[in-house]
Formats: C-alpha cells, structure tokens, sequence
C-alpha cells in the first residue's frame, strides 16, 4: 500500500521536516516543548486512529505506522509523548459511556492531549497502585513508576488494581491535585527530553464517571500480552534515521533487511489474532499501540483471553522472534551512524549519538519479562521464543 500522498502521511513529513528534525538536538538536552505539542495538535495526527464519528481520521493501522515511524525517526522524544495518546482514545472508542461522551470528541480532534498511567500494571501479582471503591467513586493509592509528558498531557488513563483482582481504568487531569503528586523529572540515558516522572497516589479520587474500563485482571493481560509482542514502528523510524546518515554503499544492506523485517512485521501485525469465547468491549494495552489490529480487533483485547491457550502462543512466537531480529538491526544501523560519524558523533550535538540513545531506549520501551527473555535468548544466539509464555 501506498500511503506517500495520505494527508495525515503528508502532514507527519512536513511537520519532521520543518520543526521535528531541525529541532531535535536541541530538544533532546532541553525537553520537549508545549509548542511542539501545540504543532501536533493542529497536524491532526492525534486522532489517526480515532472514530471519525468523533472528529478523528478513523484511519487504517498502516497509516498510524507510518506516521509513528517518521516521527520517532524524526524526533523520539516528541514522538514518545504524543504515542501514549492513542491508547486512551482506542480505550474509550470501547468504554463506558459517560467518559466516552465527555472526552473522545476532544482527545479525537487533538483538542486534548492524553497520557497513560499503567504499565506498572505488568507487575502483577504486586499491585503498586490499588484501588478500592469510596462513597461513590474509586480510590486510588500507590505508586506509578513511570509516567511520560508531565506537564504537556492535560489528561491521564491511570489504572490499578482491586482486592478482588480486576483492573480499573479511569481518567484524571493530569495536574497535581490532592492525593496526586509528581516528582521531578528524571534524568535518563535517553529521552529525558519527554518529561516522564513517578506519581505517588495518596487518596486520589475519581468519581464512576471517569471510569472507562473495569474488567478482570487476566482478561486484561491476556490482551496486553498480545499488543506487546509487536513491532513498534518506532523501530523502523529511529534506524531509518539512522542509516540516512550513511552513504548509499553502507547502509544498502541494513536498508534491506530493515525493508523485509518491516514486512514482516506489519503483516503479522494485522494477521488475525487466535480468539477465545467472548468479547471485552474496551482494553487498553501496551503504550503507544494501535499498530496493528488494535483499533478494528483483537489486539485491544477483543474476544481474547487465557484459554485461546496454545493458539496464542504459536501465534506469539514469530512475532517475539521478528521483534528481536528488528532489534539487532536497529542496533547496527544506529552503531554504523556513530562510526560513520567519527570523533563527531561524541558530540551533544551530533544526530548519530542522539539516534544511538533513542534506540537503546526502544530495546526496552514495552517490554514484558516474556519479550525480555525471547530477546535475551536471540542475544545469546538461541532462538528467540520457546514457544512457552513467560511468568
């Protein structure tokens, strides 16, 4: 498929080209700013995916991939911040609805930009943020470890776990307030430029209307655990960047594997994912998502739990083995542009170093002990995936 002269493809180059790129040194030491969040805003690009019958695009997944690969080719940080955005908008298409009126129109039109708070929700059977109900809405205390675009997301998906072991996602403004407070903004090997802090959650309380998905804690993770076997386009974007700072000898043998991995991965991408009984009407997964069947299917946790069982799993293995290998490429393609660019590429300044950091931190953005396993195995030369899901 095509999608050079798609006008959300078309928007995504333009604003790389003329703001992403030429800023991008700089804003890797400075931060991102709240102008380049304004920029994206106005682009239309958070709602690719979003329903159309809210004021998104309601675009294809392929097109969401190649918007997300030339942004975070063009400048991770900005493309990190506004990724986590997508989610909440695929979760309340599927929510409930009272916070689906309330904020799907504005967070479609790119009016409002969200965040996400639940990764720590991987960490199960620990339970760093519990939730309990309180009068007529939901308690939330604990700890999130990370949380990205603090003080740019005017909204946040948090979530947490129950004492009778259900996940509950709600909405809140993405501001201290009582019973939520930040902490400074962390300084990282890569990416520090996106703002991401810990929150400590003391009583903070949100009423039933902001609740967009209350469901069982397994029925959650078995979709989770799908959408985070993927790809992230992101991958394709950052070594691309990376092998236009080599010359054409150089790069054309990365470039082609980078081409058949990127294939590959997408077309498994869409492939349907092995269905259990029943269907969730709303599951929010891995940041950023939305590449593959997310948006239409199964992947945001549509009809998909534990006893799709064995099927599941052999589905999983290529996918986890794909992954790893777009990894090792990611590495060389980021490698080649620090040795190309010499004593050079040492330099703050230089693109080759910053690209370097940016892919590292892919290497571990959305990892679940089972993709870190499969990816530790192909490090040591092993296949990637034992075709057995990690605990």
């Amino acid at each position: 498929m095509d999608l050079t002269s798609h006008p959300l493809v078309v928007r995504a180059r333009r604003l790389a080209t003329d703001l992403l790129v030429p800023e991008a040194e700089r804003i890797d030491q400075e931060g991102v700013p709240a102008s380049h969040i304004e920029a994206v805003k106005r682009s239309g690009l958070l709602g690719v995916a979003a329903p159309a019958e809210y004021g998104g695009a309601g675009a294809p997944p392929a097109v969401l991939r190649e918007t997300a690969e030339i942004l975070a080719g063009a400048c991770c940080a900005t493309w990190f911040v506004q990724t986590q955005h997508h989610t909440p908008v695929q979760t309340l298409a599927r929510g409930e609805r009272a916070v689906r009126e309330r904020l799907l129109g504005p967070l479609s039109r790119g009016e409002l930009l969200s965040g996400v708070a639940y990764a720590h929700l991987r960490s199960y059977p620990r339970r760093p943020v519990r939730v309990r109900r309180e009068g007529t809405g939901w308690r939330f205390d604990g700890t999130v470890p990370w949380y990205t675009g603090w003080g740019l997301n005017d909204v946040m998906l948090l979530a947490g776990v129950t004492d009778s072991d259900e996940v509950l996602f709600a909405f809140a403004e993405a501001r201290e307030q009582p019973g939520l407070r930040a902490s400074a903004p962390m300084r990282l090997a890569a990416l520090t430029a996106a703002r991401t802090v810990s929150l400590e959650l003391d009583g903070l309380w949100l009423p039933a209307e902001a609740v967009a998905l209350h469901t069982p804690y397994d029925r959650w993770a078995a979709g989770d655990r799908v959408k985070t076997l993927a790809t992230s386009p992101a991958v394709f974007g950052v070594a691309e960047a990376a092998l236009s700072l080599l010359d054409d000898e150089a790069a054309a043998p990365l470039r082609s594997r980078l081409s058949g991995l990127r294939d590959r991965a997408y077309a498994l991408a869409d492939a349907p994912v092995p269905q259990a009984r029943g269907e969730e009407r709303g599951v929010a997964g891995a940041e950023g998502a939305g590449h593959g069947p997310t948006v239409r299917g199964a992947v945001a946790g549509e009809g998909v739990d534990d006893s799709a069982g064995e099927g599941v799993d052999d589905w999983a293995a290529e996918r986890l083995a794909v992954r790893a290998e777009a990894y090792d490429v990611l590495r060389a393609a980021t490698t080649a542009a620090v040795v190309a660019g010499g004593g050079r590429a040492m330099a703050l300044t230089s693109r080759a170093q910053r690209l370097a950091r940016e892919g590292l931190f892919l290497l571990v953005q959305g990892q679940t002990a089972e993709s870190r396993a499969a990816h530790l195995r192909a490090l040591g030369g092993a296949p990637a995936t034992t075709g057995e899901q990690e605990r």
